[in-house]
Formats: structure tokens, C-alpha cells, sequence
């Protein structure tokens, strides 16, 4: 088996059963924000589309650029399609005029001669844009596992498939938080440091708990060439963003687990797998270019900011003119309200006003009744303040997914009174009948959280609260505080609450210490 990869979460998977194509990326995306890094448009991409199969785990637009697909990705290729709850990722495709799909199934694999693969989808509202999925492959000579952007809970299931060779992995997060954030500039650097710190920790998890024996940390980062977002390449120039890079984070691998085989996966790398052994290649880049890209890094990110403006201007001419103010407000309105009433669990789970500053527009979203209306001075929990072509753009297009567009790209500001709140997140890239009404039956089925098991001098509640992950496998207790390792969610087990969100309190109780006479008492 053959890997190469493309950039991103990209790759070119060759096996003796025919070749796949995986989310394929040039950029830019999310309004201009996001180019892969580094620089992938080297690449043979005419040879890459002529896959045999094309792969889009997801519909984040850093792993689905539909102009590169319709350049170099014929329409008859056979699509694999992760089974998501909704058919969006299906609808966005068939509109490129992509009809021959494959429906695969959840965990189950399917075979087209020596070439097993299996699509695993997740499905909560967490994930992804309600949905992110991995890529299981085996042809008999190798197996591996592209677990992209994915965060599997039953890892049993999935490794049951087979035991990977080579394991492909996201280490770099992709979210806005705390970069947009209103909030003092010492108090953002260290929350950045906490989420790198939550997303080494992650994926150091996956790693020791799928257990390969060659790790290619990938997905990721991103590079930001807008002027106004330059700043926030890799952990910042000012300590204050998120991203860690492939080098920097196969050196933590190192120091935690210092036996584990890990290589960097770049544009041009080539990975050949034959069981246990690999050979690696570089076939876009030199040696000393790749460390320029590392070890150089803000001077390789100045010259393609340089170059590459003319990419970003070309982004902003395709957005939508600005509607006015009451046009912008009654179209909004006219879209939400009904979206609203039938969103009882996330309004009550919000639970107040939400102001949103759109260039002349002031409107805020009242939760409890379900309206939008102008701002007239209301106490609210969070308040965005969002450039109004990018609203404009998004009416006009019909975007169900804000956190796909508008918050990815990270042209936008935001305060909030207290913590994250996931069902406001969950609201907005929600905007659509059939998503909201899975995500309602999906928050009602996880209120069955009956059984119980003992961690340490505690018994919790089985499943998270968060994400049903179960906290035998994914929890750790200090100090009275149970941490899952998944999300990096927390809770204070004497109270059962939630310190990371609104809500999702937990069931928790201190196991009590046997009494001395029954402690002392002879065996029978």
C-alpha cells in the first residue's frame, strides 16, 4: 500500500483494489481564511483525481473544496459516503453532479476485491458539522487507519476492523476559541496554552489506544494569509492561538511516549507500507525546504501571505452585496423563528438573549420566546459582532452551518457572561428543519444516563454527559474534579456541575468507607 499525502487531511491512498482519493484541499476556505499549510499546490493533482474512489469525510470546507473537485475529480467516480443523519454532505455532492455513490454503513465493511475499507461515522451534534467520520483500509498488505478529524468513542468497534499499520490522525484542532474573544490578552494566552495542551493530551490518548506502530500527525494547521489574522499562525506570534504544528507535536510525542515511530505527513510525502515496515519519501519539497518551513516558519508564512492576496481578493468579490439593516433582519427572522419553536431543548439549554451586531444592524435572538427582534437594551449572555457581507453572503447561500463559514473563519468577535455554551454553538450550525429536529431527538436520547460505575473513591454516572463516552475508559479524577480525556470536559463531583459548560451536570456520589465492624468482622 501506497500513502501520499496532499495537504491538510488529504491523502492519496494506492491499494491492490484500486485507489481513493481523500479530502482534497487547495483553499482558500472559510471566507478566505484558511490555506493549507504548507503550501500544497505543487502537487499533481490532475493524477490524484483520477482516483478510484473519492472519499469526503466531512463537510467542513477544509476537507471539501468543491472547485478543486470539479477541476480534477471526474463526476463518475465512486463517491464513499459516511451515513450521516442528514443528507447534506450527500445533497453538496450530487449538486456538483457526483451521483455515483456508494452508501456505506456505520462500522461495516465492504470489500471491492483484496481492498476491505469501512467508513465510521460520528453523529452528535459535537461533531464536526453534525458529522465527522474515519477511513479504515486494508488490502492485505498493509492497514491503516485515517482517523482524520474524528473522535471515535467506541474504539473497540473500530479497531476491530483490523490493527493498523500506519495510524493518520488530527493533532491540531480547528475552532476560534479564545482567538476572537473578548477577553484580556494574558487570560487568552493561557487559554491557548490550555486547548493545545487539551489537544496533545487528546490525541496522545488515540495514539496509545489504537496502538499503530507508525503515527503521521495530520489535518492541520491551518495558515492564515488575511493581514488580520496573520498573527494567529501556529501558537501565535503573541502566544494566544491554538495550532500546533506536525513538527512541533511529533517532539512532545517524543518526550511522552519516546518509543513511538512518528514522521512528518506533508504535500508530496510518500509512505509505503508493507506490514510492519515503512519507507518515506518526499517528493514535492527538499529536506532543507521542509525545515525552512518549521524552523523558519514566520518568514515562509510572510512570503505566502505576499503572494497569495490576490486569492483572497478574488474570495471577497464573490461575496453577496450587503442587504440593509430591516431586509437583513426579516429575512434572519423569517429563517429562524420557525427553527426556534422547534427547538425546545436548545432554547431551554440557552436560556437567554443572544445579541448579534451585523455591520448597521443591532438584533438580538430572545431563546426562551423563540424570536428575533432589534436590540433594545437587553441583558444578554453573549453578544457577536460579525462583518455584514459575510451574513449577506450566507442568506444568500442558504449556509445551515454557521460554525462552516462565519465562525471557522474567524472574521468575527464575541464576548460572553459566564461559560461556553454549547447549544448556542449547536443552534448555529443547525439551521435547517432536518438538523434541528435530530439534534432534539438526539439530545432526548441521551438523557438515559442510568448506569453507574466506580472511579477511584467515586460512583459516576457511566456515560458523559457531553458526549456519552464512557468515563471508565476516557475519565481521570483529581482533586474532586472528574476530567474527560475526550473533550477535555470537567466537572466537579461534589456538586455534579459542569465547569466547562452550561448544563450537562453529572450523577456522582463518594463511595462510602466500610464500617469498622463490618470491616473487622471475621470471614464466614
Amino acid at each position: 500500500m501506497r500513502v501520499t499525502g496532499l495537504g491538510h487531511a488529504g491523502m492519496f491512498i494506492e491499494t491492490a483494489g484500486g485507489s481513493i482519493l481523500c479530502d482534497p484541499v487547495i483553499g482558500p476556505t472559510f471566507f478566505g481564511s484558511w490555506f493549507p499549510f504548507p503550501d500544497n499546490r505543487g502537487l499533481d493533482w490532475e493524477k490524484y483525481g483520477k482516483a478510484d474512489f473519492l472519499y469526503v469525510s466531512h463537510r467542513h470546507r477544509d476537507h471539501f473544496d468543491p472547485a478543486l473537485m470539479e477541476r480534477v475529480v471526474p463526476k463518475d467516480i465512486k463517491v464513499l459516503l459516511p451515513e450521516y443523519p442528514t443528507d447534506d454532505l450527500e445533497q453538496d455532492l450530487r449538486k456538483l453532479g457526483y451521483d455515483n455513490i456508494v452508501y456505506t454503513q456505520a462500522g461495516v465493511p465492504l470489500e471491492f476485491g483484496p481492498l476491505k475499507l469501512m467508513v465510521t461515522p460520528l453523529r452528535a451534534p459535537s461533531d464536526g458539522p453534525i458529522g465527522d467520520s474515519s477511513l479504515s483500509v486494508d488490502d492485505g498488505t498493509a492497514s491503516i487507519l485515517n482517523q482524520n478529524d474524528s473522535h471515535p468513542l467506541d474504539l473497540e468497534k473500530l479497531m476491530s476492523f483490523s490493527k493498523p499499520d500506519a495510524y493518520f490522525t488530527q493533532v491540531s484542532g480547528a475552532i476560534w476559541w479564545p482567538m476572537v474573544y473578548d477577553l484580556p490578552q494574558d487570560a487568552k494566552q493561557n487559554f491557548a496554552k490550555l486547548k493545545r495542551d487539551a489537544q496533545n493530551k487528546r490525541a496522545l490518548y488515540y495514539i496509545e489506544k489504537v496502538d499503530a506502530e507508525h503515527v503521521f500527525p495530520m489535518a492541520g494547521p491551518p495558515m492564515f494569509l488575511r493581514e488580520e489574522l496573520f498573527r494567529y499562525n501556529g501558537q501565535g506570534l503573541d502566544g494566544d492561538a491554538i495550532f500546533t504544528d506536525q513538527r512541533e507535536f511529533l517532539a512532545h510525542m517524543r518526550e511522552q511516549r519516546p518509543d513511538q515511530k512518528g514522521y512528518e505527513f506533508l504535500p508530496g510525502t510518500v509512505v509505503d507500507i508493507v506490514g510492519s515496515e515503512v519507507s518515506i519519501t518526499q517528493t514535492l519539497y527538499t529536506d532543507a525546504e521542509i525545515d525552512r518551513v518549521f524552523d523558519d516558519k514566520w518568514s515562509y508564512l510572510g512570503e505566502q501571505r505576499d503572494s497569495r492576496q490576490d486569492e483572497i481578493r478574488a474570495e471577497e468579490a464573490s461575496r453577496a452585496a450587503v442587504l440593509p439593516p430591516a431586509e437583513m433582519l426579516a429575512a434572519i427572522r423569517e429563517w429562524w423563528e420557525p427553527l426556534l419553536r422547534r427547538a425546545r431543548t436548545i432554547r431551554n439549554g440557552v436560556g437567554g438573549n443572544v445579541r448579534f451586531r451585523i455591520g448597521d444592524l443591532d438584533m438580538v435572538v430572545d431563546f426562551p420566546k423563540a424570536k428575533v427582534r432589534e436590540y433594545d437594551g437587553e441583558e444578554c449572555i453573549y453578544w457577536y459582532t460579525i462583518p455584514a457581507d459575510l451574513v449577506s453572503t450566507n442568506i444568500r447561500d442558504h449556509e445551515i452551518d454557521w460554525s462552516n463559514s462565519i465562525f471557522l473563519s474567524m472574521q468575527f468577535e464575541v464576548g460572553r457572561s459566564g461559560k461556553f455554551n454549547e447549544f448556542l454553538t449547536t443552534f448555529l450550525k443547525c439551521l435547517s428543519r432536518d438538523r434541528i429536529e435530530y439534534v432534539e431527538n438526539w439530545y432526548a436520547e441521551q438523557t438515559d444516563q442510568t448506569e453507574d460505575a466506580q472511579l477511584g473513591e467515586w460512583t459516576v454516572q457511566r456515560r458523559c454527559p457531553h458526549l456519552r463516552a464512557d468515563l471508565t475508559k476516557t475519565g481521570k479524577i483529581e482533586d474532586g474534579v472528574l476530567t474527560c480525556s475526550l473533550h477535555d470536559w470537567k466537572w466537579d463531583l461534589a456538586s455534579g456541575r459542569c465547569l466547562t459548560s452550561q448544563g450537562h451536570p453529572i450523577r456522582a456520589s463518594q463511595v462510602e468507607p466500610e464500617r469498622e465492624s463490618e470491616a473487622a468482622a471475621p470471614a464466614a
